[in-house]
């Protein structure tokens, strides 16, 4: 009787992060479209919130492009150390513009208000989590060699 050989992939706690973020922004993003509907798509308006944070149009896609990247990503170690690093360096870059368009609505195309800034460093810490978690060692030691 032959055996099969079933290769199950263990995925590792980072990628798993990497799918929830994803999966988390994707539904935010869907759900920024009932508060906004279509119109007004960069439109800043303190008033459409979703859940205490400010939302628009523009927003809500950029919500939908960060969940199906996630969603890409996370089933391939690297690739979700990637997403990590994508979520560092762009939500700090929308976090840094945050703290100056907060309170000026002739740049504030994002709609982004002090909620909004406080998630944004939240995900940059996140992403730094998925980034950096540490890697699982595999290689087993035999008995002389330089890891036993």
């Amino acid at each position: 009787m032959a055996q099969s050989t079933s290769s199950t992939r263990t995925r590792a706690p980072h990628q798993w992060l990497a799918l929830t973020i994803g999966a988390v922004y994707l539904l935010v993003g869907a759900a920024g479209f009932l508060v906004t509907g279509f119109g007004g798509f960069a439109e800043h308006d303190h008033d459409q919130t979703l859940l205490g944070f400010a939302v628009n149009p523009l927003h809500n896609v950029v919500h939908l492009l960060i969940g199906l990247l996630g969603l890409v990503m996370w089933s391939v170690p690297g690739r979700a150390r990637v997403f990590g690093w994508l979520l560092v360096v762009g939500y700090g870059a929308t976090f840094a513009y945050g703290l100056i368009a907060v309170n000026n609505p002739d740049i504030n195309f994002l709609n982004i208000n002090a909620a909004d800034n406080v998630l944004h460093i939240l995900s940059v810490l996140i992403g730094l989590a998925i980034a950096l978690w540490p890697q699982r060692q595999t290689a087993t030691a035999s008995p002389g060699s330089p890891l036993a």
